[in-house]
């Protein structure tokens, strides 16, 4: 399984962002903009709470394998393979969830923000972002703890010790 690269969020990101600024834009010239949803950012903290206390569950459950603990729970590779496949795809939903939110909420930050309402809603963008960032990482955080070692690792290991 290939890990995920930052550059490829980033850019679906980017991508995000203009695709949504733009669309904002020609909305707001021909139709009245709907409102961004306070639930969003909301939305996107819980699923990052969820990818960190998966992340967080599956180390421990790992080191214990590792170290041969007596009635240590261990992860099946099927598992841990599920785990980094929905950590994958919760990063790269984040990426254009919240690259959506920040296009709106860029359009209304530099056009709209004489509107209590809309600086409301650019506010709720804000925080989807951040929460989508907060989703990006926690997944990021669950590939590593999922990743197989590197044959090179049980050689500095030894070396180490």
């Amino acid at each position: 399984m290939k890990q995920l690269r930052l550059k490829v969020l980033a850019g679906i990101f980017v991508i995000a962002v203009v695709l949504a600024w733009s669309a904002a834009k020609l909305w707001n010239a021909y139709g009245s903009l709907p409102g961004v949803p306070l639930a969003a950012p909301i939305v996107l903290a819980v699923i990052a709470v969820v990818l960190l206390a998966t992340a967080l569950s599956l180390r421990a459950r790992l080191k214990a394998q590792r170290e041969r603990r007596p009635g240590a729970k261990g992860v099946e590779p099927l598992m841990a393979a599920r785990a980094v496949v929905f950590g994958q795809a919760s990063a790269l939903v984040s990426a254009v969830v919240s690259g959506l939110y920040g296009g709106v909420g860029l359009f209304l930050a530099t056009e709209a923000l004489e509107v209590p309402a809309r600086r409301d809603q650019a506010i709720y963008a804000g925080f989807a972002v951040l929460a989508g960032a907060a989703v990006i990482a926690a997944a990021l955080f669950l590939e590593r703890v999922c990743r197989l070692p590197d044959d090179n690792d049980d050689d500095k290991a030894a070396a180490r010790a």
